[in-house]
């Protein structure tokens, strides 16, 4: 069995930066084993996997070792596959999800998520976050994931995470975040208990930081920095209880993965 294969840098124009996320546009839905075994053996921070349904398309994310409930690069670089390799029409994708009804939508080079709000509420800093980022936020917050806020963008650029503190607290990953120097907010995304040290650029996280700085910068409308090694740049609004996350996204490779036909 040959199944199509593309590996696309989302969050970026250039291939080299950004988030590389694997898309792999499949006619029919394989055994979870086996997804979850080509996502390891691509070994990105997600793989997402499409079927058809009718005019829309079913979405899975998978890590190296985990399925995850929702993603935004790789949902970004899944769209981008679509639109600009397999033919899609329009200039909008909507993706049944296991976080609901996802849209994707173009205007030129710019590609918009549209995903749900994921409002964080303040909660007590556990000392394992405190060890594992070996730093004091100035204050924590949780919804999917614990959110972190520091004062200004260099105490989030220099934090060297202890990620087997980080590990076993109870969450999908861990949001450091501050004002930006050149920017509305930046941010670093750290998920060891779902396979991957620091994500690259997160989309996910975006639906609690979206909400988050809206609040505190009163305003809806804002642009933001993911401040990883390869770094990313996001286009964000918060719009009722939805978050709009608009960015580029560039092809890095096409092929195909040779497997065993599976029934």
């Amino acid at each position: 069995m040959k199944l199509p294969c593309y590996q696309v840098a989302a969050f970026a124009a250039n291939p080299f930066h950004g988030n590389p996320a694997g898309v792999c546009p499949l006619e029919r839905w394989l055994p979870d084993a086996t997804l979850q075994r080509i996502a390891a053996n691509n070994n990105l921070s997600e793989t997402a996997f499409t079927v058809p349904r009718g005019d829309d398309f079913e979405l899975r994310w998978f890590t190296p070792t985990v399925e995850m409930d929702l993603c935004g690069h790789a949902t970004l670089g899944a769209a981008f596959v679509l639109f600009s390799e397999r033919g899609a029409r329009g200039n909008e994708i909507r993706f049944h999800s296991p976080s609901g009804l996802l849209t994707v939508s173009r205007e030129g080079d710019l590609l918009t998520l549209n995903f749900p709000s994921r409002p964080a509420t303040p909660c007590a800093a556990p000392d394992a976050l405190i060890r594992g980022l070996g730093a004091q936020p100035k204050e924590v917050l949780r919804s999917r994931d614990f959110l972190a806020v520091f004062a200004r963008e260099e105490e989030v650029r220099v934090l060297q995470p202890d990620f087997a503190a980080l590990a076993t607290l109870d969450c999908t990953g861990v949001i450091a975040t501050a004002p930006g120097e050149d920017c509305d907010f930046v941010s670093r995304f750290f998920a060891p208990q779902s396979g991957v040290n620091e994500d690259p650029v997160t989309g996910s996280a975006h639906c609690t930081l979206i909400p988050f700085w809206a609040a505190r910068l009163g305003k809806t409308k804002m642009f933001a920095r993911q401040i990883s090694q390869r770094g990313g740049e996001l286009h964000c609004e918060l719009v009722g209880d939805r978050v709009r996350i608009g960015g580029q996204a560039v092809l890095y490779l096409r092929g195909e993965i040779e497997i065993e036909d599976v029934a």
